[in-house]
Order: C-alpha cells, then sequence, then structure tokens
C-alpha cells in the first residue's frame, strides 16, 4: 500500500490515469497527479473514450478535474480486508476495453505449454517431460522468427520426430495466439484479490505488460497485468483454456496506465523487464523476471493480428503481451514444482509501470463481480457524464 511502490520509479513524471469507486457516485476516471487524484469522468466518461483520443496524455493534461483525495489514502483503502465502503477506493484500470491476451510469445513459456500438454495436467510428470523437449528443440528459441522459413523447417523436423505440439505451433509458426482472457469490466485492480478456481491444484501467476490499444489499432499506453492461469487445467486439454484463464477475479490488471508522451514510449516497452514476487504465508519465495526484450513477435505485430479488417474492437481492447516466466521452482515436493497457496502476495513491478500487487484466494472467496455495462451506464447517466 506504500505510495512510492506503487507508482513508476519517476513517480508522477508520466501521464497516470486509473479509475476509482466513489461512493454514492460510482465507477470514475481519475488522473494520478502530485498534489492528489482527480476526477477527470466530466471529460472522459470512460478509460476505453480516454485511452481512444488522438492524444490522450496532452488531452489528460489539460483537464484540470475534481480533486477527490491523496493516493495514499485511496491506496489505504483498497484493500477488501476493512475497507470503509464510505470512502474511495481503486479498481482496475480498464473498463469497457476489451481484454484481450496473446500466449506462447516467448520461447520459455512455449516450451512449458508443450510440457503441459503432454503431462496431461500432471506436475509429477513434468520434469522428465521437460528434458525430453528440450532435447528436441532446444531452450532458447528467442532468436527463431515465428513463421520463417527456418522456423518451418524446424516444425517439419518435430513433426517427423512425433514432437509437434499445438503450442508449437503458435509459437513459431506464422499465426500468434490471442484469445479473450475476460469480459469486459471483470478485471480487479492492485490490492485486490485475485481468483484461482478452486478445483486447480496446479497453477502459477503469469506477470506481463498490458498494452491499450485504440479501436483504430493505434497503441497509446501500457499497464500490467496478471494472466492468472491453471497448468492442470490447460495441461488437460487445450479446450478447457477458457475455465484455465477466466474465472472470478482471475485477470488482474494496473495499478495504472501510463499513456505515451515524452517519458514514456513503445520502446520502453520493448525494453521493459517485468519482475515477480510470490510471498508464501508458510514464509514461502519466489522471484522471476519477463523481458519483452526476448519476446518472439513484436508488440505491434501482436496488435496488428489483434485487429483490422477481420475484426474490429469500437471500444479498444486492452492486450496482454504473454509472458517469458515459467515456474518450474519446487514448492512442497521434490519434482512437484510451484503451484499457489491461498493468501499468496503477489507483486509485478516494472520501473516505468510501477507495481501490481494481490493476494491470491479461490475465486469463489474473491469479491462477486457485480457492476457490468449496464450499471456503469446508469451510474454515468445519473451524473450527466453521458454527452452526445
Amino acid at each position: 500500500m506504500d505510495v512510492t511502490h506503487t507508482l513508476p520509479v519517476d513517480g508522477y513524471a508520466g501521464t497516470l490515469a486509473g479509475r476509482v469507486w466513489r461512493p454514492g457516485i460510482g465507477p470514475s476516471v481519475v488522473a494520478l497527479r502530485a498534489d492528489g487524484v482527480f476526477d477527470v469522468t466530466a471529460a472522459f466518461p470512460t478509460m476505453s473514450d480516454l485511452a481512444s483520443r488522438p492524444d490522450p496524455a496532452a488531452e489528460l493534461a489539460a483537464v484540470a478535474g475534481e480533486r477527490i483525495g491523496a493516493l495514499a489514502d485511496i491506496l489505504g483503502n483498497t484493500p477488501p480486508d476493512g475497507r470503509d465502503t464510505g470512502a474511495p477506493w481503486l479498481l482496475a484500470p480498464t473498463d469497457l476495453q476489451v481484454l484481450k491476451a496473446a500466449g506462447v510469445t516467448f520461447a520459455v513459456s512455449m516450451l512449458e505449454r508443450v510440457i503441459e500438454e503432454r503431462a496431461r495436467g500432471n506436475p509429477d510428470a513434468a520434469e522428465a517431460i521437460r528434458a525430453e523437449v528440450q532435447r528436441l528443440v532446444g531452450d532458447d528459441l528467442a532468436a527463431l522468427k515465428p513463421g520463417s522459413e527456418a522456423a518451418m523447417s524446424l516444425k517439419e523436423v518435430l513433426i517427423a520426430q512425433g514432437a509437434w505440439s499445438q503450442y508449437l505451433e503458435v509459437g513459431i509458426g506464422p499465426d500468434a495466439e490471442v484469445f479473450t482472457k475476460a469480459p469486459v469490466l471483470s478485471s480487479v485492480g492492485t490490492l485486490m484479490d485475485a481468483g484461482l478456481h478452486p478445483k486447480s491444484t496446479w497453477n502459477n501467476p503469469e506477470p506481463e505488460v498490458v498494452l491499450i490499444v485504440a479501436p483504430d489499432g493505434r497503441i497509446t499506453g501500457a499497464t500490467l497485468g496478471n494472466d492468472v492461469n491453471l497448468r492442470d487445467f490447460e495441461g488437460r486439454s487445450a479446450l478447457l483454456l477458457s475455465k484455465a484463464k477466466d474465472n472470478n477475479a482471475s485477470c488482474a490488471v494496473g495499478p495504472f496506465i501510463r499513456f505515451f508522451d515524452k517519458t514514456f514510449t513503445l520502446d520502453d516497452v520493448r525494453t521493459a523487464d517485468v519482475a515477480l514476487t510470490v510471498e508464501g504465508p508458510e514464509g514461502f519465495q519466489m522471484t522471476g523476471l519477463s523481458s519483452i526484450s526476448r519476446i518472439s513477435r513484436d508488440p505491434e505485430d501482436l496488435v496488428a493480428q489483434t485487429v483490422g479488417p477481420v475484426h474490429q474492437y469500437p471500444d479498444g481492447f486492452a492486450l496482454f503481451l504473454g509472458t517469458m516466466f515459467a515456474p518450474t521452482q519446487d514448492r512442497d515436493n521434490p519434482g512437484g514444482g510451484f503451484t499457489h497457496k491461498e493468501g499468496d502476495i503477489v507483486t509485478i513491478a516494472a520501473p516505468k509501470l510501477g507495481a501490481l500487487v494481490n493476494r491470491m484466494r479461490p475465486s469463489d472467496a474473491c469479491e462477486p463481480w457485480s457492476v457490468g455495462i449496464t450499471e456503469l451506464m446508469r451510474s454515468l447517466s445519473r451524473r450527466g457524464a453521458l454527452k452526445g
């Protein structure tokens, strides 16, 4: 809940926007500034509206807004335990943007998906299969351009050896895997509980950069996300992807959106290092790092494969870029690998995007998702924020 820990390393130097629940008013778009948190909903009814403007950073800077408090106080009131429902708290910074995710965009995570598939969701079998897969394809395919002649040659070799996988197809083939992570407005923000399906026994966090994309395909900003993954569900069958990815509170985004300006550009995203820390209630600790510089597909290519003549997003979308982090560290039993325990504190951080912090709980124990598009429109209508 520390402001310095939550903000980017350069503090308020960039253009930061978020969303706050205001009691008696509803979800509000806010600007984060050195002198406080300012409600700018009168100018930008939704975050998707602001993110779609020709120059979101400049337009946000030109609006004064209504000061609703200090960031420290709003952060302190955000965790669900002991929250004062009469005071503001943070929400996830996205609203009407469709929550999309790109999968298998890093060589390391690609190999882990192959292992999940061949292990059929059994973590005990994963270590032996991991060694076999690495013998066949190596453990670093970052230099292999998806869809290239070299990639297609490797595909033929793997097919001949009976080692081909649907995950290798999207990892080195011409077409990226892009799927809908969760419904519009269902994501949780920083300092909120993130959810795991109660029947999952093998799961992990996925620390990612999330691009904010306008309806016309312009990338206008970025934030952080946790694309919570159930390795046992997806490992049993890729057709269980929706159950592995989309459960109550299983999509965490935040803490804020940083719009592109002179302090932050797409090249900063391309070179970002995303750090992960998991702190367990029993004293367990795990750290990891995902370097966007090692991504197999450039962020602009992933966006181009998501929006265009064959698919449109009138309210824009938020695109998880994927992760190279795939935990193999044993937690309880030798060879058993990692899985979450209830109460784990997951911190995902990047220098120019701040820190997203969530406590892991079963999805049915997290706050239920109750404010959808209808309620958002009603609240905006009540406050007169919907204008032609």
